[in-house]
C-alpha cells in the first residue's frame, strides 16, 4: 500500500516561483492537484489553457479573479470555481491562496513534488471521470463562505470535476474522545490545514504479506501544509494548541455526500450523473463518462 503523502511548506522549497511575490507548492494525488501559494500584495497567479475546471479559496487574503471579461474582488473567506481556460489571480495582500486542479493539468502534476509517487498510477484509485456540465455552462461562480454559515458549520462545494470541503473553524482542540476515525474504499483525500497545528491519524489496513504491515501514524502538520491520504488508510484528524481551520479536497467529487440532503450547498448548480445503482461510486463515474 502506498503511503501518506506529507508536504510541509515551512521546510521544503516551492515547485514554482511566481515572480517576487509568489512562492507556490504543488502536491497531488492521482486525480487531482493542490497548488499552495504563499503571496503578498501584487503577487499574480496565471494558468493559461486549463483543460477543465479549477477552485480558488481564499483563506485569509483579499484577491482580484480575472476570467475573461470577468473580473470579481474576491474577498477573504471565499471560494471560487473557474471554468476551463486562462485565468489571473492578484493579491491584495499577504496570506495564502489554494487552488485545487484536476490532474488534467498535466503541467502541475508532473511539477508536484510527490509526481514519482505516481509514475506507475495508482492502484485502488477510482479514475478521474467528470460528471455532467452544469445546465447553465461552464462560468465563473463566486461563494463567500459566511453566506453558508463557515462560523458555524462545514461548507462543501463541487464542480463537475473536485469537491471541496471547507470544514467548520475551530476555536478550541478537538475533543479527543469525539473523533472520527474511516477510511474510503476507491479514492484519495488531500487534508490542507490552512490554519493551526494538526495532528493526522493514520492506521494502514493489514495485508496478508505481514513484511509489508505499517506502523500508525500520528503526524503533526501546521500550516500551510497538506496531506495525501490513499484509498483504505483508516485516518482522523484534531486541531491541537488553539484555532484550527482544515480544508479537504477529492476529485473527482463525493458521491455519497452528494446523495446526502444538504451536504453540498451548490448541488442545484451541478447536477449528478444518472446511477445504474444506489451509492454506486463506480456506477456514477460510468455514468459520467456515457453523459461526455
Amino acid at each position: 500500500m502506498r503511503p501518506a503523502w506529507q508536504a510541509t511548506h515551512h521546510d521544503s522549497p516551492p515547485q514554482l516561483e511566481e515572480g517576487p511575490r509568489a512562492r507556490t507548492w504543488l502536491t497531488r494525488a492521482a486525480n487531482f492537484v493542490i497548488a499552495v501559494s504563499k503571496v503578498a500584495a501584487g503577487a499574480t497567479l496565471r494558468r493559461t489553457a486549463t483543460p477543465d475546471e479549477s477552485m480558488i479559496l481564499l483563506p485569509d487574503v483579499a484577491a482580484t479573479i480575472e476570467v475573461g471579461t470577468r473580473r470579481i474582488e474576491a474577498g477573504p473567506e471565499s471560494l471560487t470555481i473557474v471554468p476551463p481556460g486562462s485565468s489571473t489571480v492578484t493579491a491584495g495582500g499577504e496570506g495564502v491562496i489554494v487552488r485545487v486542479f484536476s490532474a488534467r493539468a498535466a503541467d502541475l502534476a508532473a511539477r508536484a513534488a510527490n509526481a514519482s509517487e505516481y509514475a506507475a498510477g495508482a492502484i485502488g484509485v477510482a479514475p478521474l471521470v467528470p460528471w455532467p456540465d452544469p445546465p447553465g455552462g461552464f462560468k465563473v461562480r463566486h461563494y463567500r463562505l459566511a453566506d453558508y454559515g463557515i462560523a458555524e458549520r462545514n461548507v462543501c462545494l463541487r464542480s463537475t470535476n473536485l469537491m471541496i470541503n471547507i470544514l467548520a473553524k475551530r476555536q478550541t482542540p478537538r475533543d479527543v474522545t469525539q473523533l472520527s476515525p474511516h477510511s474510503h474504499p476507491d479514492f484519495e483525500q488531500a487534508s490542507v490545514v490552512v490554519q493551526g497545528t494538526y495532528v493526522h491519524h493514520l492506521r494502514y489496513p493489514w495485508a496478508p504479506d505481514m513484511t509489508t504491515w505499517r506502523e500508525d501514524q500520528h503526524l503533526t502538520m501546521g500550516a500551510p501544509s497538506v496531506l495525501i491520504i490513499p484509498p483504505s488508510v483508516i485516518h482522523t484528524s484534531r486541531n491541537i494548541g488553539g484555532p484550527g481551520w482544515l480544508v479537504d479536497a477529492f476529485g473527482p467529487p463525493r458521491l455519497d455526500f452528494s446523495q446526502q440532503a444538504g451536504v453540498v450547498n451548490n448541488a442545484d448548480e451541478y447536477p449528478m450523473p444518472a446511477l445504474v445503482g444506489p451509492d454506486d461510486h463506480a456506477s456514477a463515474m460510468a455514468a459520467g463518462a456515457a453523459h461526455r
